[in-house]
């Protein structure tokens, strides 16, 4: 029983779970706990402090019947509504340990932000980027700290929009891949600020374009391969021409990561979509 809650410690599933990658240790990792029934938010948050990973999930079920499962998502210190790279870890763990979906093909999640449909075809996941729920100009003062945190002058900032669809990213476009993967990030001066960079590579490249995302406080300050910002870049850039339909986008290069991001915009929806991989199978007490 732990003392404060008087819940009783039982042996629950767990995976960890490597995402857009189809290399072991080279995307973004993922813990995921499930049949996580009746454990706190209380709960939740200490484990995913201890993790000491950017998200770990915890599986429960589903409070709709459209929905195959609930997932709730945790930095190390909040709850998230929603989050990419969460969101197709959790689908393969939960595909991995014998979750059979209501439709074929697709499957539901329920979230904070809703419901999340989520595409497989026994390799690649793909989520339905949620609307934003915040987006347009960010001010001036912001983008002078942001141009300051990234060590450019202010006119190398080409473009920028708020992308909030759970976590509060700003979109910063650069004129080149080369520029962000170049980038020595001050902390401090961002302080406060979520920023997403994005840079095109030159034609015939391998992908379209190079990521970075910055998350100043953190514990891990830059994320290996954020799903989040990428469905809100695709939903951006696509949405001004700057971008084709479908294309790839590289992150985590500077980390010694080969995360890859497939995007695909079909009607009036935007896959984001990674391959996924289990790295560690077992039980965690709680």
């Amino acid at each position: 029983m732990t003392p404060e809650t008087g819940t009783a410690v039982r042996r629950r599933p767990f995976a960890q779970v490597d995402v857009f990658t189809r290399e072991p240790y080279r995307g973004n990792p993922l813990a995921v706990v499930m049949d996580a029934e009746e454990l706190t938010a209380e709960h939740m948050q200490r484990f995913a402090n201890w993790t000491n990973l950017s998200e770990t999930t915890f599986l429960l079920t589903p409070t709709v019947p459209e929905a195959d499962y609930r997932v709730r998502i945790f930095t190390g210190s909040e709850e998230f509504p929603f989050a990419g790279h969460p969101t197709l870890g959790s689908a393969h763990a939960w595909l991995d340990s014998g979750g059979v979906p209501q439709q074929s093909g697709v499957l539901v999640q329920e979230c904070g932000a809703g419901l999340v449909r989520v595409r497989y075809d026994g390799g690649r996941l793909a989520f339905a980027a949620p609307p934003l729920t915040r987006s347009g100009p960010v001010v001036e003062q912001d983008l002078q700290r942001i141009a300051a945190g990234l060590g450019l002058p202010r006119e190398a900032l080409l473009d920028a929009s708020w992308l909030v669809n759970g976590p509060e990213w700003i979109g910063v476009l650069l004129e080149s891949a080369e520029q962000v993967l170049a980038l020595r990030p001050d902390y401090a001066a961002m302080e406060g600020l979520t920023v997403g960079v994005i840079g095109p590579y030159d034609e015939g490249a391998p992908a379209t374009f190079e990521v970075r995302t910055f998350i100043p406080g953190d514990a891990a300050p830059e994320d290996p391969v954020t799903g989040s910002f990428n469905a809100g870049a695709a939903q951006w850039l696509t949405g001004t021409g700057r971008a084709p339909a479908s294309y790839v986008a590289s992150q985590g290069t500077v980390l010694g990561r080969k995360g890859l991001i497939h995007i695909e915009s079909e009607g009036d929806d935007i896959w984001v979509g990674g391959n996924a991989v289990t790295c560690i199978r077992g039980a965690v007490d709680l």
